[in-house]
């Protein structure tokens, strides 16, 4: 399995289904806004050739789906309550999007809203290396108020494979919406 693709698939992680689906987490389950995006532009074809897990398998974990060209779906209004949105990952092109208010598809107009409306918003960006242009495109969301998050393995785990590795950056991003899990290592 390489690197990227153990990266990728933090969605298949039994960690955080557990997280989700669990009623000891929280009272009020969260409403978590997950964004896909990818390198060539279109995130099921990069989750296609970087993952087993089908498409039709990642929507299932979904309460609902969008159409990355739905413009008009809840989540890119501000009305639309949540407590937080996840970019993961999140492709360069989405986050110039976002900083530049460039809202072509609904990820990038969902962000820009949480970020108008003062809600969590964390882009896990994994491309590298970082540019100059990457940089200041991260500053300058980080100074609007989102979280920059690649996903750099944690080694003082003592990580026992990649699963683990996974996991960790999953519990640290769940970390950041207030949901913990009692079994999570630390």
């Amino acid at each position: 399995m390489s690197r990227s693709r153990a990266f990728c698939r933090p969605w298949s992680s039994p960690l955080l289904r557990r997280a989700i689906y669990s009623p000891s987490v929280a009272s009020k389950p969260k409403r978590i806004i997950v964004g896909i995006t990818g390198a060539t532009g279109a995130a099921s074809i990069t989750i296609k050739y970087e993952t087993e897990v089908p498409d039709a398998h990642l929507r299932s974990l979904a309460t609902y789906n969008y159409s990355a060209r739905d413009l008009a779906a809840p989540i890119s209004s501000g009305s639309f309550l949540h407590d937080g949105m996840i970019v993961i990952p999140c492709s360069i092109k989405t986050l110039a999007a976002v900083r530049m208010g460039y809202y072509k598809d609904l990820i990038a107009r969902a962000a820009d809203v949480s970020l108008k409306k003062g809600r969590k918003l964390i882009l896990v960006v994994r491309e590298t290396p970082l540019s100059k242009i990457y940089l200041e495109n991260m500053l300058a969301l980080r100074r609007a108020g989102a979280v920059i998050f690649p996903p750099v393995p944690a080694f003082y785990t003592k990580p026992q494979g990649l699963d683990n590795l996974v996991d960790q950056s999953i519990i640290r991003m769940l970390d950041n919406f207030g949901i913990t899990l009692e079994t999570s290592p630390r």
